[in-house]
């Protein structure tokens, strides 16, 4: 039952995903995911390692960009403009913050993997200040208060931190910019995410996935149309924003 509800709820996660081409390209200035984490901006200063990236798919890998530029278009921006309208930017950010505290299992896991005490240590002090002071973490105490920055770990970076690299490029349709290792990453993080084992309806998981991936665009919703406007290729432009914004992680986090 579990394996069939978890295997379900990783399927509305992709499906529900097709927003992350415009968080890679907002991930440049302040780096959101879809763990909801942020990196410093001074954490971002060096560039990442130059990357070859490998994309023998690229006539598929176009079709779904396409895809999912329409999608964006015809039904993820018109719902996200409304959302936006209905809440204000404070709520906005309350949910976001919620959204980051209530997934820090994956980062910590993904910390120990790493090997990275320190690292692990923040993790989960951030979360036991915000899910007391920052009242279910609805607000970031940890940071605003102590001073204590987020930290990102997810198992994507920990196989890139292990030697492994991305392999070829995949645009997936709905899903996204990825790699191979990317890939694999987000489907260890989708069963590492405790969200899938606190409720065995479908509409809470769908609910919960839902808002949490338009909450994430409300918070940079001009990322795509700026990467379409001032890019010559906006496919190019998107697959180059990926493998910078994963190598960073990797070398800088």
């Amino acid at each position: 039952m579990k394996t069939n509800r978890s295997f379900v709820v990783l399927s509305l996660l992709m499906l529900l995903s097709f927003s992350q081409t415009s968080v890679v390209m907002a991930a440049q200035e302040s780096f959101p995911n879809y763990l909801g984490d942020d990196l410093a901006e001074e954490d971002y200063l060096d560039p990442p390692k130059e990357v070859t990236i490998s994309d023998p798919l690229e006539p598929m890998n176009r079709v779904f960009f396409k895809f999912n530029d329409k999608l964006y278009e015809w039904v993820l921006r018109p719902v996200t403009d409304g959302y936006m309208w209905v809440l204000p930017l404070e709520i906005r950010e309350a949910f976001g913050h919620f959204f980051t505290n209530i997934t820090m299992p994956i980062r910590l896991i993904n910390a120990l993997l790493q090997g990275n005490l320190e690292k692990s240590g923040v993790v989960l002090e951030r979360f036991l200040i915000n899910s007391t002071l920052g009242v279910y973490g609805f607000a970031d105490v940890a940071h605003g208060e102590f001073g204590i920055k987020p930290r990102r770990a997810d198992f994507d970076q920990t196989l890139g931190k292990w030697g492994m690299n991305g392999g070829i490029y995949f645009c997936w349709p709905v899903l996204g910019p990825s790699s191979v290792r990317g890939t694999v990453g987000f489907v260890a993080d989708a069963y590492a995410n405790p969200v899938i084992y606190f409720s065995d309806s479908r509409v809470f998981d769908m609910s919960y996935y839902t808002t949490n991936r338009v909450n994430t665009l409300s918070l940079n919703p001009d990322a795509y149309e700026e990467l379409k406007r001032y890019s010559l290729d906006p496919y190019v432009a998107s697959r180059q924003a990926y493998y910078d914004y994963r190598q960073a992680l990797i070398d800088h986090e």
